[in-house]
């Protein structure tokens, strides 16, 4: 009597998700060994309440059903449940209903009826099944657990659509199967065992397909655009481990989906929209879809959910921040408020068990088992487990594309889209790492190993880039950035199911780092750099309770009752790193990005979140000093870092400036030109550029985490102590090191020269923060709204006039719009510039030198004034001139500060001028101070302070012989023998001391006319000190 038990845990599956099913009918067609049920409609309020999504169900049919149920072999063959032909319809909550409904989701078109079925337990068949006095329980429990882990699931032709405004995004994949394999991943009968606590699935996606389009006011879609991808095929593992055999739940639950080759296409007209899926994405993780009410009292009956459902306790960060009580009244004061959207970690968290676990009804059916009552009971008290998500691509490629309308040649033939493909981005050794352990611990890792962006085809009319046109690899590749995966390997699928190294793929159990202490001493950015080598990128996010160091789990937070909580401290780090990358812009990269940027902006649709109006809650309640000491003792911020490493970019003069069609779209205006028929491009060889090589960026960004609870409270205080206010702003931190830019020109074998340097390796800080809802403040006359610091340590600049000659060319080039041809550059000027490496000049040029030290300029402003102070301590200015018996000889032309009383004797000309003492007062300091209003001057006025040192300025003929130059042709012809030198795109990681200085990929050259002066690098004062660490 093996189907008394088996075919009860069958048909609720199938019941739970079917209306209108006879469960007679179904019953005798199971006995049968095979049913098959036609034009089934799916419970789409079901659907909508197990899934928790956002969405709502439009429609859901299944064209056929087939179950087949092999009884004589039942404990050695699967199961097999095949749908063909699956569609579905979704589309974003309207107002996002279920933030009014309590703990759940539920259909518009629902009745009564069902809302009561579904309370209870949805889809139960309430039947029971008989009691064989042959089959005792334990075997019954042995044997659904074997139907149950082995049932195969096969979906053929499935389709999922989503609308919205005008929106239409459709998936269709040909097949899914999902199977039970062994420990080599190979299809098997399996089952858990006392000394393999494992089960491993494999999911088979073949043939997916997925398309955007545009639909009009009546519904429907007049022009299809080619999809966004086309028949992609790709395989997910699915690893399990459990502690013991009768565990329900698995302990560690991996999900890794690896994908060959993805090949993705992106039209403009796509673009917005893609750019719109992309917000959405975004919103519904921090929780901003809808319209949130302050004030809305708790609901017990959210509290009731099941254990292995929704986890009480704490959310993630932004379900917090939706939780937060009016009036913000410290850590201690969380509240769970059911009727505020989660976040979505709070989702797929909370629909972790309805993947991994059978029927949470199977119990029924087996009877009065001691060994299930027991079970239940301890169903309480199961651990979070440990779930990670991977999903890792070998090679991915983005290929942007034009299109235009194109008719027939009948009249009334429809038109079709024509599109052109202008730009592909490329991409190797893809990682999307998650990793989860209850809703307090959620770290999120990307990174991938190398990428390039290249040019293809034509662009705005301009065909640079056709295939007649024979132009090289080298030169359609304008942005190459990390490595490739032939020469990092395989290191993006370390620790996945996919790598052979992996401890689920030698029989050993993994091990997780959960402690976000230990998390960043592991995965710092120099181990995310060697693993993936172009970008990483690590969020984490957990929530510690103040009694323990570990991460908080959900037997801290039984009840999700405020005063069970205690004190929650957040943290939520994002860690971005881009390693080394070279950006070459010439006129074909940067028209290709404008023009993306355009399309991006043709569309513009409503926002998802609309932030709340600035206002004063008049009912908020005053904090005691208790309260307050408890919100100073810890406040959640969001601390974000990007750092870039060995940034190289190249800006060369514009072969061809069509900006004027693109730039005032950009601006906000509208562009009513066409695209104009241009003849076929020619490039321009030698090509000048300015090359630019930064050592290392880095950016830190602050904000806190409920910024809005926070400023209401904080703003209400008599007097709030300066953390508290500290934690009211978002700060920002920016440093430069390692800046240097150069003159360089590519050459007609694409090489280039020797680079030419213009400004020496310099480094700088910028420091501002901006306070966090102003209008709160309005009372507070002397808070500081925004708060500036710029530091400059020290800045050289050095040229010679046939330098600046050719810098004001290249300007020109992207100045003057409108230019379709190509420019052309005075031979005689190229020849000054670069000269010929080992020849020596008959006549050389002076170079002009430039050095401003310690320069230091802060501004704030509060709602009355605006305040600027700044200091300068020197500058100089030099001109380094041939002189005698072939030296070179320095010429002051202007310095401060300088001791002006020996300025008339003719001493002061002869000697060096260096600065008595370090000490010496800063040449210029200014103070400022304006009202934000004219109105109210009476009240503020405005003041300003300047003190000036002494100032001495000395105008030489060599300064009349610099501005003079004008550019003369040469008899000889050393330009074009000139010898060239290979420079790489990408510089080299490591480098020498004495090659620091370089400006683009090579060194300089070490030429003492070249490097900045004795004279104007000599020190005055350090007030700060930039380092790099």
């Amino acid at each position: 009597m093996l189907e008394s038990y088996v075919t009860p845990i069958l048909m609720s599956y199938v019941n739970r998700y079917i209306k209108n099913l006879k469960p007679s009918d179904l019953q005798l067609s199971l006995w049968g060994g095979d049913v098959v049920l036609s034009k089934l409609e799916l419970k789409l309020d079901v659907l909508e309440q197990e899934l928790k999504l956002p969405f709502t169900f439009l429609s859901g049919h299944i064209h056929e059903l087939r179950i087949h149920v092999p009884w004589t072999k039942l404990g050695s063959e699967p199961v097999v449940i095949t749908i063909n032909t699956m569609e579905c319809i979704l589309k974003l909550k309207d107002g996002i209903q279920d933030e009014h409904e309590s703990c759940g989701s539920n259909s518009t078109n629902r009745s009564p009826a069902e809302n009561t079925k579904s309370s209870v337990k949805p889809g139960r068949i309430q039947q029971t099944a008989p009691t064989d006095p042959d089959l005792p329980p334990g075997y019954v429990q042995s044997l659904i657990r074997r139907v149950v882990n082995n049932v195969n699931i096969v979906i053929n032709n499935l389709i999922l659509k989503y609308v919205e405004d005008d929106i239409v995004l459709s998936v269709n994949i040909t097949s899914a199967e999902c199977y039970t394999v062994d420990e080599l991943w190979d299809r098997a009968f399996m089952d858990i065992s006392a000394t393999d606590l494992v089960l491993r699935k494999v999911i088979n996606f073949s043939d997916c397909t997925v398309g955007l389009d545009k639909r009009n006011a009546s519904g429907k879609i007049e022009f299809y655009q080619d999809p966004l991808l086309y028949k992609c095929s790709f395989r997910t593992r699915l690893h399990f481990t459990y502690d013991n055999r009768n565990s329900k739940m698995p302990s560690i639950i991996k999900i890794h989906t690896l994908v060959e080759s993805l090949k993705l296409s992106l039209t403009d007209q796509q673009l917005p929209m893609f750019i719109r899926l992309m917000q959405l994405g975004i919103a519904l993780y921090y929780g901003e879809i809808g319209d949130f009410k302050d004030g809305e009292t708790e609901d017990p009956a959210c509290h009731s959910k099941d254990a292995l459902g929704s986890l009480a306790g704490t959310e993630d960060e932004t379900r917090i921040d939706m939780q937060y009580p009016a009036q913000y009244k410290g850590q201690e004061f969380y509240s769970q408020d059911c009727e505020e959207p989660q976040g979505w970690v709070s989702w797929a968290w909370s629909f972790v068990p309805a993947i991994v676990s059978y029927d949470v009804g199977e119990e029924d059916y087996l009877g009065s088992d001691p060994a299930s009552t027991m079970h239940q009971q301890k169903v309480q008290t199961l651990k979070d487990p440990i779930v990670s998500v991977g999903f890792y691509c070998t090679k991915a490629t983005v290929t942007f594309k034009l299109t235009e309308m194109q008719a027939e040649s009948s009249y009334y033939s429809p038109q079709k889209v024509k599109s052109k493909e202008v730009l592909c981005w490329e991409q190797e050794g893809t990682t999307i790492e998650a990793l989860m352990m209850g809703e307090p611990f959620f770290d999120c890792q990307i990174g991938f190993v190398g990428c390039r962006a290249i040019c293809l085809k034509g662009i705005m009319g301009v065909r640079d880039f056709e295939e007649h046109m024979n132009r090289s690899e080298a030169e359609a590749c304008f942005f190459i950035c990390g490595e490739n995966l032939s020469t990092k390997g395989l290191t993006y699928l370390t620790n996945s199911l996919f790598d052979y190294r992996s401890p689920e793929n030698n029989g050993t159990r993994a091990e997780f780092i959960l402690d976000a202490a230990h998390h960043k001493e592991t995965y710092t950015k120099i181990a995310g750099m060697q693993r993936f080598g172009a970008f990483y990128m690590d969020y984490l996010y957990t929530v510690e309770h103040s009694r323990g160091k570990g991460p908080a789990n959900q037997q801290d937070f039984p009840s999700g009752k405020n005063e069970d909580l205690g004190i929650v401290q957040e943290k939520s780090t994002k860690s971005l790193v881009i390693g080394p990358l070279d950006l070459r812009l010439d006129s074909s990269a940067v028209h290709r990005i404008l023009k993306m940027t355009v399309c991006a902006l043709e569309h513009e649709y409503e926002p998802y979140s609309r932030l709340k109006p600035e206002s004063k809650n008049e009912k908020e309640t005053v904090l005691n000093p208790e309260e307050v000491a408890s919100l100073e003792e810890y406040i959640p911020t969001r601390h974000t870092s990007v750092t870039l490493l060995k940034c190289t970019c190249t800006i060369f003069m514009a072969e061809f400036n069509l900006l004027d069609r693109l730039l005032p779209v950009i601006m906000g205006g509208k562009n009513s030109s066409n695209f104009m028929n241009a003849t076929n491009f020619q490039s321009l060889r030698p090509l000048p550029s300015i090359q630019i090589l930064v050592d290392k960026i880095n950016l830190e960004h602050s904000v806190p985490m409920y910024a809005e609870q926070l400023v209401h409270v904080v703003s209400g205080l008599p007097q709030p102590s300066d953390s508290l206010l500290h934690y009211c702003y978002v700060h920002c931190y920016l440093k430069v090191f390692g800046f240097q830019a150069g003159l360089t020109s590519l050459t007609h074998s694409g090489s280039y020269c020797l680079p030419v340097p213009i400004i020496p390796s310099f480094s700088t800080a910028l420091y501002g923060k901006l306070l966090k809802l102003p209008a709160l403040w309005t009372k507070r006359s002397q808070t500081v709204v925004t708060e500036g610091i710029f530091e400059l340590p020290n800045l050289t600049i050095q040229a010679t006039r046939a330098q600046t000659l050719l810098l004001q060319a290249i300007y020109q080039s992207w100045a003057h719009i409108g230019n379709s041809s190509s420019s052309t550059v005075n031979e005689a000027l190229m020849n000054e510039v670069f000269q010929t490496t080992g020849v020596k000049a008959k006549n050389p040029l002076p170079t002009l030198e430039g050095s401003i030290q310690n320069a230091e300029l802060k501004y704030c402003s509060t709602s009355l004034v605006r305040c600027a102070s700044g200091t300068v301590g020197s500058i100089k200015i030099c001109a380094k001139a041939p002189g005698d018996n072939g030296k070179e000889k320095l010429i002051p032309l202007l310095q401060g500060p300088s001791d002006t009383r020996d300025l008339h004797s003719t001493k002061w000309l002869n000697e060096s001028r260096k600065p008595e003492s370090l000490l010496a007062p800063d040449l210029i300091a200014f103070t400022t101070q304006v009202p934000q209003h004219m109105d109210d001057c009476h009240l503020s006025g405005a003041v300003f302070l300047c003190s000036v040192q002494g100032l001495a300025v000395n105008i030489d003929p060599v300064l009349y012989t610099w501005l003079l130059y004008q550019p003369q042709k040469r008899t000889n012809r050393h330009m074009q023998q000139q010898p060239v030198v290979a420079v790489p795109l990408v510089p080299a990681v490591s480098r020498r001391k004495e090659e620091e200085l370089s400006a683009g990929s090579a060194p300089l050259a070490k030429q003492q006319s070249y490097q900045a002066s004795e004279y104007a690098s000599s020190p005055i004062k350090t007030k700060t000190v930039t380092e790099i660490h």
